[in-house]
């Protein structure tokens, strides 16, 4: 047998050759850092390039795969979105292990793989028979087919809902969310939808116009662009500086007022800039009596210890100042301000940026400089909270004073 190099087997060989180097590197890495995300994601290296190693063996001219192979499992298609769904998951809880309750993940691929064995085992002649009798007139093809199809839409629906709540979480537990925000993440699932519609959409010409051999060839062209993205960025993807441990539990609701108390109703803050008082817009909330003493003890420690300043604090360092845990600190700043943690400390960030740009002794600093002064770390940072929080750019408020 000798591989035969053309413009369709090239690339598809060159694709293969690419995923298995990234998957041994990713896999070096990962017994040298003990990082089980790069384990998980040299794995599903490994399924993108047996997704197309069928293809590349017949454009190459090597029939081994339907001559002595027939029936045999070629591919981890049933056990591959899971993978990227474990990764993601690996990737934003550092503690993250498999357990037994994740096992099931697996049996749709057990299934495909001993059903596709025990026939396999028996021989080219029954494997023939067993083709044309049972396989192919009661559609079991069909239903691996759509199989496929489902579990692809499955894990990618449970990946999108994981990304949406790793969003929302970060901005509870930190100040500065872009060093974490991993866009890697959000591009990695756009990639894989991309690959899944484009799969589909190939899958419903094949069906309609009967595309022959060569006309699929622009499908696993598809999942060689996949390889080289995932490999390349994969391998890339800068670990967040600190231990990220995101589990997906129910965000901590405001705490109502305990039996028999009346909840104490918290004023929303008057903020004055230039002499100009400027009323939040957040609606007021409730906050449990027994909670009322943090509350003055968080807002004096703001004022008077300013941990905001540091660019890097967090729920869980705010806690540690406080002497407390986050679980009492976070339905605190919840309920007490209508804010995330986020937004919470990044108001006081802007508030002070605001005195500091109209003082005439920083009429010498840039914006930024006087941004990083009061505890953005980034320009982007920084634009990004002004606005949101009121409504307008930094220099528009800067020239409208």
């Amino acid at each position: 047998m000798t591989f035969q190099f053309n413009i369709y087997s090239s690339p598809l060989l060159f694709g293969f050759i690419q995923g298995w180097i990234y998957a041994l590197l990713l896999w070096i890495r990962a017994r040298r850092e003990e990082r089980l995300s790069d384990w998980l994601l040299g794995w599903v290296l490994i399924g993108l390039s047996l997704n197309i190693w069928e293809y590349m063996l017949g454009f190459g001219g090597i029939e081994i795969l339907w001559r002595e192979l027939e029936f045999f499992p070629r591919t981890l298609g049933f056990l591959l979105p899971a993978l990227c769904y474990f990764y993601l998951k690996s990737q934003i809880n550092a503690d993250f292990r498999f357990t037994w309750h994740d096992s099931w993940h697996a049996v749709p691929f057990l299934i495909y793989l001993v059903y596709h064995i025990s026939i396999f085992s028996m021989g080219p002649a029954f494997v023939e028979r067993w083709k044309i009798m049972v396989h192919y007139p009661y559609h079991i093809n069909d239903v691996e087919t759509l199989s496929g199809i489902g579990l692809d839409v499955y894990y990618l629906m449970l990946s999108l809902r994981l990304y949406q709540q790793y969003r929302v979480w970060i901005k509870t537990q930190f100040s500065d969310t872009e060093p974490i925000s991993f866009r890697w993440f959000r591009n990695f699932l756009i990639a894989l939808t991309a690959t899944f519609l484009f799969s589909v959409v190939m899958l419903i010409l094949d069906l309609t116009f009967d595309l022959t051999y060569w006309q699929e060839w622009w499908d696993e062209l598809a999942g060689v662009f996949m390889i080289y993205y995932v490999s390349i960025h994969g391998y890339a993807q800068v670990q967040p500086g600190r231990r990220l441990l995101f589990t997906q539990t129910p965000a901590i609701k405001p705490l109502p007022g305990g039996a028999g108390e009346e909840p104490v109703r918290i004023p929303e803050p008057v903020l004055e800039v230039g002499g100009l008082a400027r009323q939040s817009t957040k609606i007021p909330t409730t906050l449990a009596a027994d909670l009322v003493t943090w509350r003055d003890t968080l807002l004096a420690y703001m004022e008077n210890e300013r941990p905001y300043l540091d660019p890097d604090l967090s729920l869980n360092d705010l806690a540690r100042r406080l002497k407390t845990n986050t679980s009492i600190l976070s339905p605190v700043i919840n309920a007490g301000t209508g804010k995330n943690f986020n937004d919470f400390v990044n108001q006081y960030r802007v508030d002070a940026f605001k005195r500091q740009a109209l003082d005439p002794v920083n009429g010498h600093l840039s914006l930024l400089g006087v941004a990083l002064d009061c505890g953005f770390n980034s320009k982007a940072t920084f634009n990004r909270a002004f606005k949101k929080l009121t409504g307008q750019s930094p220099r528009a408020f800067v020239e409208s004073n």
